[in-house]
């Protein structure tokens, strides 16, 4: 019997990088989880082997309706579980703070529970986020970064219901003997990246200024908050390596990227990569900016790269070109898009 993954949040840009890594580094059955509505436009270059059953299978769950996740786990008895699916843009649980927290806690809850009542033996990352650690007063931010142990101090909705994601990955693994890890994945992007986040909207902006169809004028929110920023294929690679290189129960990992710098960095990157760069102008948008803002995003990821060996490959600099290329190959294509 082939090794099987299921993938919540297949469609997303970390679930669809992850299904392209597994099959081109391993032999397992992929099954992906996809709600009825959710966009699939990631995971249109998959159809063909969808279509063919060819290690590529897509069923329909949502993290809020237990039965569809029982009927998943009692079909499929998957080996690896990768938990991504989420609401997980942070300035949208400004607005719908509910939504978030039932999908994101409750949701999880659900499939864990999934697994528990099933007996499942499956070894299964939980996807937090570095948001938990949000706004950190620089005083008490350490000088080698984020570790795992800082305390938590959540800027948003989002950032709190990845606090209850991440404490339920730990509980389950502690009260009953789940193979459960958790993981706060930093700023990570790349081709697919959703136009929500500010270096992909950026990079939407110029190729759409390029090709004429807005006035070379690129709008933001806060340029001063600093990231660390890791390419989605390398994010991808940590969590196979999370799941397979001796994986502890309950244990929880910062992961992210070597390369910091602020917000606006990233944007005149970007701009510096455009043929329309002497011409472009930047304008702040109110719209654009949160409440409160997670700005000192910079971790430390020693724990989880002297456990597994990780480290990131790929340069910012051509994470950064693939996105921008990216947008300009959906610019080209003839796509509309909204101006967010």
């Amino acid at each position: 019997m082939p090794i099987k993954a299921l993938i919540t949040g297949v469609t997303g840009m970390v679930g669809s990088h992850l299904t392209d890594y597994l099959l081109n580094n391993t032999d397992w059955d992929i099954y992906g989880i996809c709600r009825w509505r959710s966009p699939i436009e990631n995971v249109q270059h998959l159809f063909e082997r969808a279509n063919n059953k060819d290690r590529v299978f897509f069923l329909y769950a949502d993290l809020n309706d237990l039965v569809s996740l029982l009927t998943v786990i009692k079909t499929v008895q998957p080996d690896y579980i990768f938990h991504l699916a989420a609401q997980s843009y942070p300035k949208t649980s400004f607005d719908a703070p509910i939504d978030t927290l039932n999908t994101n806690i409750i949701g999880t809850c659900n499939l864990l529970e999934a697994l528990r009542v099933t007996g499942s033996s499956a070894v299964v990352h939980i996807c937090a986020s570095s948001e938990v650690f949000g706004k950190i007063p620089p005083e008490l931010k350490p000088a080698e970064g984020i570790h795992e142990d800082c305390p938590f101090h959540p800027a948003s909705p989002y950032a709190i219901s990845k606090i209850g994601t991440d404490l339920l990955g730990r509980y389950y693994a502690e009260a009953y003997g789940m193979t459960v890890m958790t993981t706060r994945m930093f700023t990570h992007t790349g081709p697919r990246r959703g136009d929500v986040f500010h270096e992909s909207t950026f990079a939407k902006q110029i190729a759409m200024i390029e090709e004429g169809m807005i006035p070379p004028v690129v709008k933001v929110g806060n340029l001063n908050s600093l990231r660390t920023y890791a390419d989605v294929r390398d994010a991808v690679r940590a969590y196979y390596m999370l799941v397979t290189v001796d994986p502890i129960p309950g244990e929880y990992y910062n992961i992210g990227g070597k390369y910091t710098c602020t917000v606006g960095d990233t944007l005149y990157t970007l701009i510096g990569m455009s043929s329309k760069k002497d011409v472009i102008r930047v304008e702040e948008d109110p719209e654009r900016l949160r409440p409160v803002d997670a700005d000192l995003q910079v971790p430390d990821c020693c724990k989880f790269m002297n456990h597994t060996g990780w480290t990131p490959l790929i340069p910012y600099e051509k994470t950064m070109a693939d996105l921008l290329d990216y947008w300009r190959q959906r610019v080209r294509r003839g796509e509309q898009f909204l101006t967010r």
